[in-house]
């Protein structure tokens, strides 16, 4: 297929969405299922000029899908400015370990149950699903920095966590396969791939984010350089955290999240909610006759410059999440003729969607103050999506045996499809009744 055709779609794509922005937020329905549709009417269903094969292309549309969840998870690292030693961190916290525990162990329990796998293959699967996304949950994340709500905060600080959290059980599920050596008495599957991974990400990603945003503020506010380019700025740090953290044979993911974190951190003390706003209306109108200069003179300024640099990477950072967000549910989308599900992959997905999580929320929130109406979103909204389809295809590069990939393959991209759809269809009426409820507690 021609490339003047690729551009036709791509822009008519773009246009659509640009033109329906409005309209989509007061309808229950959202961008990502547009997009869905789009990839299966591009498929070898509809018009049969997009057909990504998982084994066969599946490291191009490994590197594909792992940028896109890189991208994701900086921006959600960007979000979360609540201070680490805020009460609120416990929720998410929670929910990207304890919960995703419970997640893991009883889709294993199902699996092997519902489809006879082995306890390696059943492990591989649950952790697949385990984690919730970070792309596509966008709709019920903190909408701007200074939001504090405790459901669009856990779910953010949840779908940031558990990307990298999932890592070592997917090793794990791996490694009981025979893919992985996980050591004698599962030794180096416990000090390398869980512990020295998890911690040592962590602690790359935050060092990385926190020299950098130091580096760039002091020579802006002492030096008056460094002006500018803060797109650059952006994919150069995650580029660094992501790339130390693999060299160090830990867990990127978790690198380029604690980079995000790190790097609006390392303006300091927090300015006033007055000073990120002015920051963030700089940062974000488009460049006019003499607004360079004051662009300039708000990035250098001692008072304004850490709120600046995260405003211009944030909104920067945003703008590419969504293009990315095209690219891969259209990819998903196109991939919908693969799946083979048996029948009984039906009991699994309303298991994993009407119980599992639940059960896991409830389980890992035990002991937490929080009302009911909000332990039940957060247990509703536990959407599944591209990270999970990042672990299938790196398992798949991994030399997953054929009846595994197909299975898991066929479970994997109905259960993102599904969360797509009914997650999409309820996030706008369940999050304005939710607002709406809120409304009359926070005027008290």
């Amino acid at each position: 297929m021609s490339f003047a055709i690729w551009a036709l779609i791509a822009g008519a794509i773009f246009t659509v969405m640009a033109l329906s922005g409005t309209l989509l937020k007061r309808l229950p329905l959202s961008t990502s299922m547009l997009y869905l549709l789009a990839g299966f009417a591009l498929g070898p269903a509809g018009l049969a000029l997009l057909d990504p094969s998982p084994s066969a292309d599946h490291a191009i549309l490994e590197i594909v899908v792992e940028a896109a969840v890189l991208i994701s998870l900086f921006a959600v690292g960007l979000k979360l400015t609540v201070p680490l030693s805020d009460g609120r961190w416990r929720a998410p916290l929670r929910l990207a370990t304890l919960s995703m525990l419970v997640t893991i162990a009883l889709l294993s329990a199902i699996g092997i149950v519902l489809f006879d796998l082995a306890p390696g293959a059943a492990i591989l699967l649950a952790a697949i699903l385990a984690p919730t996304d970070p792309v596509l949950a966008s709709d019920v994340q903190l909408a701007h920095p200074n939001d504090r709500d405790a459901v669009r905060f856990s779910l953010t600080g949840e779908g940031g966590l558990n990307d990298g959290a999932a890592f070592p059980f997917v090793m794990l599920g791996l490694g009981l396969i025979g893919l992985r050596d996980p050591g004698a008495g599962l030794w180096r599957w416990l000090t390398f791939d869980l512990i020295w991974a998890t911690a040592g990400g962590l602690a790359i990603g935050a060092i990385c984010g926190y020299a950098i945003g130091k580096l760039v503020l002091y020579l802006r506010t002492e030096h008056q350089e460094a002006v500018g380019r803060d797109e650059f700025l952006m994919l150069g740090l995650v580029g660094v955290a992501y790339g130390a953290a693999q060299l160090a044979s830990t867990y990127g993911f978790l690198a380029v999240f604690a980079a995000g974190l790190a790097l609006q951190r390392s303006q300091g003390q927090p300015t006033s909610a007055t000073s990120q706003r002015a920051a963030a209306k700089v940062a974000d109108q488009p460049l006019e006759v003499g607004s360079t200069e004051r662009m300039e003179e708000l990035a250098t300024d001692p008072r304004l410059a850490g709120a600046y640099m995260t405003e211009a990477v944030r909104g920067f950072n945003e703008q590419l999440e969504r293009i990315v967000e095209v690219a891969i549910v259209v990819i998903v989308g196109a991939m919908l003729t693969l799946i083979d599900l048996p029948g009984n992959g039906v009991v699994f997905l309303l298991l994993l969607f009407f119980v599992v999580r639940p059960v896991a929320v409830g389980i890992g929130f035990i002991g937490l103050q929080m009302p009911r109406d909000q332990r039940l979103l957060i247990g509703w909204f536990g959407i599944r999506g591209i990270g999970s389809i990042y672990y299938l295809l790196f398992a798949i590069g991994q030399g997953l045996p054929a009846a595994d990939t197909q299975l898991m393959l066929s479970i994997v991209l109905t259960a993102v499809a599904t969360s797509i759809v009914v997650h999409g269809i309820s996030v706008t009426p369940l999050m304005k009744l939710y607002s709406a409820r809120r409304q009359p507690r926070r005027s008290r």
